[in-house]
């Protein structure tokens, strides 16, 4: 899941994106509403979480033009009485918070928001495997496989691809962040730890060209 943070306040924005990572997630930060427009036009989200208050262009206008679109929106504001929830949610908001916020509250919400896009239900099953989304587990007949975070991100994308070729590029944009290397092979390096994890008969295929399918 891949999760943009837009929060002024530099030090709080860095300290959430910093325990979205540590959670497996793949986060990227802007601190103002004209850059979070900017980002979310070329990278596809998961989820937005959107502080109310952004200069340049404030919060409210950044939910109003992307609500509707891909990415879910969790508001998190200082401003959480009755009436400024239902107003962000009127805005277009999928999920308001208030601040202070406890970090493992935040934490769920943001993967319930992700599990309400078009990527599927929450166990999936393909052959002998079984890929837990919302408990973050996977296992393959009886084995419990033991997956780094990025390993079971992309296994979880090509899960949920069901059959679809998903190509390096999409897992590179939705796996990690804005400071992954483009040029890199961490993608088919990760791939292959992968591909040893889950064992005999192979699962992934490679389509030359193109990307993996599972």
């Amino acid at each position: 899941m891949r999760v943009l943070v837009a929060e002024d306040h530099v030090a709080l924005a860095d300290r959430i994106a910093e325990g979205l990572r540590d959670a497996g997630l793949a986060v990227d930060v802007v601190n103002d509403g004209s850059t979070a427009l900017a980002e979310a036009a070329v990278i596809a989200y998961d989820v937005i979480i959107l502080d109310r208050d952004l200069p340049v262009v404030h919060g409210d206008q950044v939910c109003r033009d992307l609500a509707g679109r891909e990415a879910r929106i969790l508001m998190l504001t200082a401003a959480a009485d009755v009436a400024d929830r239902v107003d962000g949610l009127e805005l277009g908001a999928d999920d308001y918070l208030g601040k202070p916020f406890d970090f493992l509250e935040l934490v769920a919400r943001v993967r319930a928001l992700g599990r309400r896009g078009p990527s599927g239900p929450s166990v999936v099953r393909r052959s002998d495997l079984t890929v837990d989304r919302a408990r973050h587990r996977a296992s393959r007949g009886t084995h419990t496989l033991s997956l780094t975070r990025k390993e079971f991100a992309m296994l979880e994308m090509l899960v949920a691809a069901d059959g679809r070729v998903v190509s390096a590029e999409e897992l590179l944009e939705h796996v990690w962040d804005a400071n992954a290397d483009p040029f890199s092979n961490v993608v088919s390096v990760t791939m292959a730890r992968l591909r040893r994890k889950l064992g005999d008969p192979p699962l992934i295929d490679t389509v030359i060209g193109r990307g993996y399918r599972m």
